[in-house]
């Protein structure tokens, strides 16, 4: 490491504080200081390299390999990653943890010019919320599934901007709600160009992202964004639906659900997921136990991140 002089000392240091304590994005410090954005990135890049910015990350996280190893024997997976449990503990801290492990292994996926389809819901939020800021994959980014309208940190166009904006890839926005009225009305809106364009786009990503709903009506966003009542929520887990990818809902043996709600999607099919080579599936917790063994038996799942009680809590149902 070279001695710096004081004026670049001076300048990294002013580039660094830009991006890192006033949240400045990369476009922005290079238009407030008239330079491209390729340099803004290199002088960040030596600016941590000079230790002129030091990033110390303790990630408390700890994986159990023996029941990653059951998982992937059970299904079949690609791969598991499995948090080791530390006795109780806050759930959403625990869910942070898990999508931490998420976040690094796409990281490590993730190259130039691969597509990466996303979900809406809170695990996919938690793993791009823990995604490095400039990881700068040229990686371009598919909304998979409509829109939602229940809560604004869930938002789909919002959730795919952040990421494209994190990994340094396009955007391609699915314009559309989950859900419609009928199957005939959504199949007409699944015809219409734009939206057709990125569900084709998604279609051949290298990767996807998403989570698992449950069953549970006072969580389950389908519900909170009013494409479900609780009512019809209940009726499908009598009818034998245990949970939902992309707001397809199916058995615990892993098949399609029969019902009407998966013919008003827009969103990819299940069969369409399992055509995409690295699918990845971040979920936990003892309500998520079921609609998890579910997603995993369909088959549409090649990677799953969850932590020790809930992989311990599915592989005990088999």
């Amino acid at each position: 490491m070279n001695a710096l002089d004081e004026r670049q000392h001076e300048l990294l240091a002013q580039i660094a504080s830009m991006y890192y304590e006033q949240d400045m994005t990369q476009q922005d410090i290079a238009e407030a200081l008239g330079i491209s954005r390729v340099k803004v990135y290199r002088l960040l890049k030596q600016a941590r390299d000079e230790q002129v910015v030091r990033i110390v990350i303790d990630y408390p996280i700890k994986r159990h390999t023996r029941v990653e190893a059951h998982l992937r024997q059970a299904f079949n997976l690609k791969d598991a990653l499995v948090l080791k449990s530390g006795g109780g503990g806050d759930p959403a801290r625990t869910l942070q943890r898990v999508a931490q492990m998420g976040a690094r292994y796409l990281e490590d996926c993730l190259q130039s010019g691969m597509t990466l389809a996303v979900c809406l819901g809170r695990a996919a939020y938690e793993v791009i919320n823990a995604i490095r800021p400039d990881l700068q994959a040229g990686v371009r980014v598919a909304q998979a599934m409509g829109g939602f309208t229940a809560d604004d940190h869930l938002d789909s166009n919002a959730l795919a901007r952040l990421l494209a904006r994190k990994i340094d890839g396009e955007v391609h926005y699915l314009l559309a709600p989950l859900a419609v009225d009928s199957a005939a009305a959504a199949a007409m809106l699944r015809r219409q160009s734009e939206i057709q364009r990125t569900l084709e786009i998604a279609r051949v990503a290298d990767l996807a992202l998403f989570g698992v709903g449950g069953l549970d009506a006072d969580n389950s966003k389908l519900v909170q964004a009013g494409y479900l009542s609780a009512e019809e929520l209940r009726q499908l887990g009598e009818d034998g639906a245990v949970g939902d990818i992309a707001g397809q809902f199916f058995t615990l043996a892993g098949e399609l659900h029969p019902c009407g709600f998966n013919e008003r999607l827009i969103s990819l099919s299940l069969e369409e997921m399992r055509r995409i080579p690295t699918t990845m599936a971040v979920v936990m917790g003892e309500d998520k136990v079921r609609p998890l063994l579910g997603a995993l038996r369909t088959r549409a799942v090649s990677v799953v991140a969850t932590d020790e009680t809930t992989a311990r809590a599915v592989l005990a149902l088999i």
